[in-house]
């Protein structure tokens, strides 16, 4: 069955950050990081259903909620996507320094975005897999277009994402204005991008513009009746099962131990 553990450690702005850190029964094959979608926590069922079938398959993943979510410290009105990067890049450096270095990269969504982004960062990590994932971080505006303009206009606004009232800050909206986009063609490392075509949240045209811009190796898999959160097990299941045996031929264990 493995083994769950509760982890600790700190973010980039000092908050003390909350995880999961699933095991496998042995020795794992590989290590993997895996960021939940906007406003996600990591206890949401996609998380937690792929990053357990994932233990089951041979690897160590974490999971973890970023600043102002779930478990972890702080407000989630300060955070913006620069800040959900740095929350990434501490929990890299926490498996780094307390386990082994991350060797596989997992985003779903928003979280998709900042694995992207973060990538460059983390030279350990030897594949890249985005579930759902928007090509361009501005694209989770669109959660809370209406609201936009009282943004701008008072500074912030209370928006409901997700059925949950969260604030959204101008500097949140500032900061995707000033990210440079140009880290998909330049990740340099194994893509694997999932996308439903059903997706009402993110389109599946946005799946197509991550792959066109990345560079080879770069593969793509259909969720072809999965909705954007993945809230039937069996599609959670399925991007679990297939993206181990994708991930197989890049993880460091596995290589290891070929003749």
């Amino acid at each position: 069955m493995g083994k769950r553990n509760k982890v600790h450690f700190t973010g980039a702005n000092g908050q003390r950050l909350a995880g999961i850190l699933e095991l496998p029964d042995g020795e794992p094959r590989a290590y993997a990081l895996f960021a939940p979608c906007f406003t996600c926590g990591k206890d949401v069922l996609a998380a937690s259903r792929i990053c357990r079938r994932l233990a089951e398959q041979g690897l160590a993943v974490l999971r973890f909620d970023f600043t102002g979510l779930g478990d972890s410290e702080g407000q989630f009105s300060d955070t913006n996507f620069s800040s959900n990067v740095d929350d990434l890049l501490s929990a890299s450096e926490y498996l780094k320094q307390q386990h082994h270095p991350v060797e596989l990269l997992i985003g779903h969504s928003l979280g998709g975005a900042a694995v992207l982004a973060a990538a460059s960062q983390i030279p350990d990590a030897r594949a890249i897999v985005t579930i759902a994932a928007p090509a361009d971080p501005d694209h989770v505006i669109k959660q809370f277009a209406c609201a936009v303009d009282t943004i701008e206009e008072q500074g912030a606004a209370e928006v409901n994402l997700a059925g949950r009232p969260f604030v959204i800050k101008q500097h949140f909206i500032d900061d995707l204005d000033q990210r440079e986009m140009g880290y998909i063609r330049e990740l340099d490392r194994p893509l694997l991008i999932y996308h439903s075509p059903l997706d009402q949240t993110v389109s599946i045209d946005e799946a197509a513009e991550i792959y066109n811009r990345a560079m080879h190796p770069k593969s793509f898999i259909s969720l072809d009746e999965a909705d954007h959160l993945l809230t039937r097990r069996d599609d959670a299941l399925f991007v679990a099962d297939t993206l181990a045996a994708w991930a197989g031929r890049y993880l460091s264990a596995d290589q290891d131990g070929e003749n």
